[in-house]
């Protein structure tokens, strides 16, 4: 079906659905919707925000009947361009739909609505000394929605997991309006196809998700925090492969190299060590104080066999903090230090994590172009980021072909193009590369069942 333009009969039936108020088409309006936590695209034809799922579902009806596309939106933080139009359209905006439904302490799970803000979430399981673990880096603005829809990972990613680990149940809208939910409020359930690890990481392409119940776990009661300095990335990344070797499990595991180290302290001055070669930022935690600091102890040592320079340990909160604040304000500082900054997602298994840092290190030196690296280096996750001026066509063509070799570089060491980030328009062209023809081909005949008319955020990796 050939999509046509949002026509002012649409639009008038759209306000019927959701209200006057509630579909703005200025372009001042529009033109906000356009980008991502990255880049622009495209300026929809329309905005809608829905306030239920009943109004999603009349939506969705008619843009089947009308054959216009739908994109689904949080808080649009993305960094693919999952969120953003390709072609037009409506822009669906979920951020309305920010009720937390419901707390139960009893079973350890939360019902919430896509809109709600993921630090909402949890903050309030925290008052009650529970902990929703994920926590991706744009948690205090990105919707649980948008979590869902891109499998967000976080800090914490090494020891508990990411979104689809603590997701029981869903309920959405399918592209062509029908309600379905998947999952129980149970700890475990095998009713039916798995609708809900098929919906997450799915990018908003196979339906709209409109209630979420998320699993919680005790608030650990003690935790132990360090950073270590390193000479060079690459020595820092064996390190931490190293901890990983010797049994130990941190809550959370970063590496910050040099170059993202200096921008960070010029951006918060944090009173960090800028003449490290790299950072390593290690937590542990835990429910029984005697184990936790066994593991930092052991952690100590496995860091300073393996070539740490210092290794300073968090004497209180506030300590705990400032060391943390540096990870936190990575791609901030990244993003001030020159006009255009493109964050990479790669991942490789743990063994070969410093190889690929120093790969990392290679391809920018080899194209002249400035490459700060930090990520979650406990799960092998990097996040190195160009730092370029896109006026600049020489040097964004140095940058393309420095993007190009960071992911084969990626897939030469068995690992892949996409960690936590998503594929989006703008992994598109690589997909193929690390998945294969026939999986793609696995992947369309999905979206063509569930979207025959194409209607859900067309354009991207399907």
């Amino acid at each position: 079906m050939d999509k046509t333009a949002v026509s002012a009969s649409i639009i008038s039936e759209l306000r019927a659905i959701v209200g006057d108020a509630n579909v703005l088409t200025s372009a001042e309006d529009r033109i906000c919707y356009a980008y991502d936590g990255q880049r622009v695209e495209c300026v929809p034809d329309a905005v809608v925000r829905p306030a239920d799922a009943e109004q999603i579902s009349r939506i969705l009806i008619l843009a089947n009947s009308e054959s216009f596309p739908v994109v689904p939106r949080g808080a649009g933080t993305g960094l693919s361009g999952g969120s953003v139009a390709s072609s037009g359209g409506v822009v669906l905006d979920l951020t309305r739909m920010n009720r937390i439904i419901e707390l139960d302490p009893a079973n350890l799970h939360m019902i919430v609505e896509p809109g709600v803000i993921t630090t909402a979430i949890a903050d309030k399981a925290e008052a009650i000394g529970l902990l929703y673990p994920p926590d991706p880096g744009s948690m205090s603005v990105s919707t649980i929605g948008g979590n869902v829809a891109e499998n967000a990972g976080g800090l914490r990613a090494g020891k508990y997991g990411v979104t689809r680990n603590y997701l029981m149940q869903i309920q959405a809208v399918a592209p062509t309006g029908e309600a379905f939910q998947s999952g129980a409020r149970t700890r475990k359930c095998v009713a039916g196809y798995d609708l809900v690890s098929l919906m997450c990481g799915s990018e908003g392409t196979l339906g709209v998700i409109t209630e979420i119940s998320l699993r919680l776990v005790h608030m650990p009661k003690y935790r132990k925090s360090m950073m270590a300095t390193f000479p060079d990335a690459a020595v820092a990344g064996q390190a931490i492969a190293d901890i990983i070797a010797a049994g130990l499990v941190p809550s959370t595991l970063e590496i910050i190299d040099n170059v993202t180290l200096r921008v960070i302290e010029d951006y918060a001055h944090l009173g960090l060590p800028i003449d490290a070669g790299a950072l390593v930022l290690v937590e542990f935690d835990g429910l029984v104080e005697a184990v936790v600091v066994e593991e930092a102890g052991l952690a100590i040592r496995s860091l300073t066999d393996s070539g740490a320079a210092t290794v300073q340990q968090a004497d209180d909160a506030a300590e705990r903090d400032r060391i943390w604040q540096a990870r936190r304000v990575a791609l901030a500082a990244l993003s001030r230090a020159r006009p255009t900054s493109i964050l990479e997602d790669v991942t490789v298994p743990l063994p070969k994590l410093a190889e690929m840092i120093a790969k990392v290190q290679q391809i920018g030196a080899k194209n002249s172009v400035m490459i700060g690296t930090f990520g979650h280096a406990g799960d092998g996750n990097l996040h190195p980021t160009i730092l370029a001026d896109e006026r600049d066509e020489d040097e964004m063509k140095r940058v393309e072909v420095a993007v190009e070799e960071l992911i084969a570089a990626a897939l030469e060491f068995d690992g892949t193009i996409s960690g936590e980030h998503g594929i989006g328009f703008s992994k598109a062209p690589f997909l193929t590369q690390e998945v294969g023809d026939g999986s793609i081909e696995v992947m369309k005949r999905i979206k063509r069942a569930l979207d025959p008319n194409g209607i859900l955020n067309p354009g991207k990796f399907v």
